[in-house]
């Protein structure tokens, strides 16, 4: 089992910043990365960002590059998202999610995870 804590969302302005914070713990050692996720109201849970835990590579949907990055502390098993340039569309509730055991498909479908954390609301104001 693999559990997942996330934090720092909140209320910005449009233009602003926010950091996410996910902190892993358990059986973290068989997921090889970690993504995060959002879902705003009346739509589907979308693909963000993911890392891997080995290597580092990142991965992100098109509509935050330039904008969001994913970093990693292997030593705290924790993964951020740093979010700049936050814009109303940004509004969600994000989930961090650990992928499957030893996972060696894609990083950007949700099936790849199999632990998500509670979740986190972020909220952009105009």
């Amino acid at each position: 089992q693999v559990q997942l804590v996330e934090s720092g969302g909140g209320l910005v302005q449009a233009g602003g910043s926010l950091r996410l914070s996910c902190a892993a713990s358990g059986r973290t050692f068989s997921s090889v990365a970690l993504g995060w996720f959002r879902q705003a109201p009346g739509k589907e849970r979308e693909f963000v960002a993911a890392i891997r835990w080995s290597g580092g590579t990142t991965y992100y949907t098109e509509s935050v590059k330039g904008r969001f990055t994913i970093s990693r502390d292997n030593a705290k098993n924790t993964v951020y998202l740093q979010m700049n340039s936050l814009k109303p569309e940004d509004t969600a509730v994000y989930y961090c999610a650990a992928s499957r055991s030893y996972y060696s498909g894609s990083v950007y479908y949700a099936d790849a995870y199999a632990y998500w954390g509670q979740g986190t609301q972020v909220t952009v104001s105009s």
